[in-house]
């Protein structure tokens, strides 16, 4: 019943920057936690990023100092901001999405993934 629709994915050079953004649609009556997590090549997925609705925000240690995750509780938007940018960020990211239904039910959703692939 949550659709997510993401963007911002892309080919980059190391050191460069990349925006992603995640928009939750559907019926929703709260959106709890929001995040990212990525999958490379032949690897299993993991944890990026999350943020809750008060902005507490937890980081994997590989991307800390790098990556910002952040909000718009408004238009249920969370973006993830990836400066410094390494050929081992290379994934496809997937946005998450953590919300209530009209009826008070449970939702963890998922995007389709968008690509990003950084080069050396």
């Amino acid at each position: 019943q949550v659709q997510l629709v993401e963007s911002g994915g892309g080919l980059v050079q190391a050191g460069g920057s990349l925006r992603l953004s995640c928009v939750a649609s559907g019926r929703i009556l709260r959106v709890n936690v929001m995040g990212w997590y990525r999958q490379a090549p032949g690897k299993q997925r993991e944890l990026v990023a999350t943020i809750s609705t008060g902005g507490s925000s937890n980081y994997a240690d590989s991307v800390k100092g790098r990556f910002t995750i952040s909000r718009d509780n408004a238009n249920n938007t969370v973006y993830l901001q990836m400066n410094s940018l390494k050929p081992e960020d290379t994934a496809v990211y997937y946005c998450n999405v953590q919300a209530r239904g009209l009826r008070l039910e449970s939702y963890n959703s998922w995007g389709q993934g968008t690509q990003v692939i950084v080069s050396s």
